[in-house]
Formats: structure tokens, C-alpha cells, sequence
């Protein structure tokens, strides 16, 4: 079911580092809205629950802590293909590997501080959107 809706995060670093509005311009320059935004920080068992799938990867702990160094900007985004769309805005995980121009190429650090999240499929846009934002489909 593909839908028009994803979910972002602007990551403890990003924010941190003062570029919120700067990936926010850059997403919007990119054709999407802003349904639902807020300025909100993960507790440890939040940021366990969120990334519950990698629960039983070398670097679960460490992500974990990254999420919960400093508050985030999570969002719902919308556009026409939004996932797979925000996907190419954003670029790959590694930034030394993101396209020339996407917002990881130009504000993350290293793979672990990569400035911003996007959701990689529709049902886990709907999943993720709904751990923050309790009205999601409303949106």
C-alpha cells in the first residue's frame, strides 16, 4: 500500500550542530510538507523501543546512547512517492557515500552521526510516524 505520507528524525547531531533549519529548508525546497513536527529528546527505553529491530546488532547500545545524547526533530512528512522520494533527499547512510547535494552528503559527520532518519518502506513510515505522533493517519 503505498502512501504519501514518511516519517523523518533530524538526529542529536544535526541538531546539536545547529543545521534544523537548514534540512528543514532543504525539504521543503524538495517538494514536501510538514504535516506534524516537534522538538522532543528519546529516554533510553524510548530509543530502545524505537530501534527494537536492531535490539541484537554490535551496536545496538551505542545507537541507543547517540539517540538519547540531545533532543531530536521528529516530523511527518508529505509528498507524492514521499518514501522513496525522502530516500533520495537524504542519501546514503554513509555521508563519505551520499550523493553529492542530499542532506546526509552535506550535514553528517560519520555513518553513526548521520544527521537525519527516513523511513524505508510505507509500513514502517505508518509505524514509525505512530510512535511519535499518535494521530499519524490524520495527519
Amino acid at each position: 500500500m503505498e502512501t504519501n505520507k514518511t516519517f523523518t528524525m533530524i538526529k542529536p547531531d544535526a541538531v546539536a550542530n545547529g543545521h534544523t533549519g537548514a534540512i528543514l529548508d532543504q525539504i521543503i525546497k524538495a517538494g514536501f510538507s510538514v504535516k506534524a513536527m516537534k522538538l522532543t529528546s528519546l529516554s533510553t527505553e524510548k530509543a530502545g523501543q524505537f530501534y527494537a529491530i536492531h535490539k541484537e546488532r554490535p551496536f545496538f547500545n551505542d545507537l541507543v546512547k547517540f539517540m538519547t545524547s540531545g533532543p531530536i526533530v521528529a516530523a511527518i512528512l508529505e509528498k507524492e512517492n514521499a518514501v522513496e522520494d525522502f530516500r533520495k533527499l537524504i542519501g546514503a547512510t554513509d555521508p563519505k557515500k551520499a550523493e553529492e547535494g542530499t542532506i546526509r552528503n552535506k550535514f553528517a559527520e560519520s555513518i553513526e552521526a548521520n544527521a537525519v532518519h527516513g523511513s524505508d518502506s510505507d509500513e514502517n513510515a505508518a509505524i514509525e510516524g505512530s510512535f511519535f505522533f499518535s494521530a499519524f493517519e490524520r495527519v
